[in-house]
């Protein structure tokens, strides 16, 4: 039976390649996508919803599907502060799956980050560790999070840092190894189709007890998806 999807933080990099993954897995015969501001996906499986996020419960009535995928985050500096920070990378995330939950969807997937831990003295790990915590304590059938490293492909926003580091990831990346291989720059599109295969294979991770995703098992789970394709 083909499922409906809902995408939260679809304008993002990961969010981007989420949608398109999607629209070409026939798991899946409809997407909901909830935007600040339209994107004219232009395909028959999208269905766009432009909100306020400030005003969620208007629209909780709408969040209903059978797999959630949230994608949303921000940085310290495009926030502006670290209240609005806390707000868009912590509230709204354990918001959304709270109406989620209470309207019978039956499993979530978030983005969170390398090195998330609710007791980091680093506030942006400490944030998303915090958000990663109180979301798992919800009674979803299954519920997961992915915890890229430093995110490659191509942004619309122009991040000058971002690009460097991406560049010396590129250059240095052979050096992560061992412990360190979950530090490594990881492409969006191979998160992307991790996601997807994580929700979709759940009641294999549900009896490993398995809820969190590290980067580098992110690459071998996309990595082991196009070899099987091929």
């Amino acid at each position: 039976m083909q499922k409906t999807a809902i995408v939260f933080g679809a304008t993002g990099l990961t969010g981007t390649y989420l949608i398109k993954e999607l629209i070409q897995n026939e798991q899946y015969r409809n997407i909901k996508v909830f935007n600040r501001r339209t994107q004219n996906y232009g395909h028959t499986k999208i269905e766009e919803y432009l909100i306020n996020f400030d005003q969620l419960n208007e629209y909780a009535h709408e969040f209903k599907a059978d797999d959630v995928f949230c994608c949303l985050g921000t940085t310290l500096k495009k926030a502006g502060s670290k209240e609005k920070f806390f707000e868009i990378d912590h509230d709204l995330p354990i918001q959304i799956a709270r109406i989620c939950l209470n309207n019978h969807c039956e499993t979530f997937i978030g983005i969170s980050s390398t090195g998330a831990n609710p007791d980091s003295k680093n506030y942006y790990l400490r944030t998303k560790g915090m958000m990663e915590q109180e979301i798992l304590n919800l009674d979803f059938r299954f519920q997961a999070f992915v915890r890229p490293s430093m995110l490659l492909g191509s942004r619309t926003e122009s991040r000058p840092a971002e690009t460097f580091a991406k560049l010396m990831m590129k250059i240095f990346g052979f050096l992560f190894v061992g412990k360190l291989k979950k530090f490594r720059g990881i492409h969006a599109q191979k998160v992307a189709k991790a996601m997807i295969h994580i929700i979709n294979q759940q009641n294999y991770f549900s009896k490993l007890e398995k809820n969190i995703f590290e980067s580098n098992e992110l690459m071998k789970i996309a990595e082991n998806i196009n070899h099987d394709k091929q």
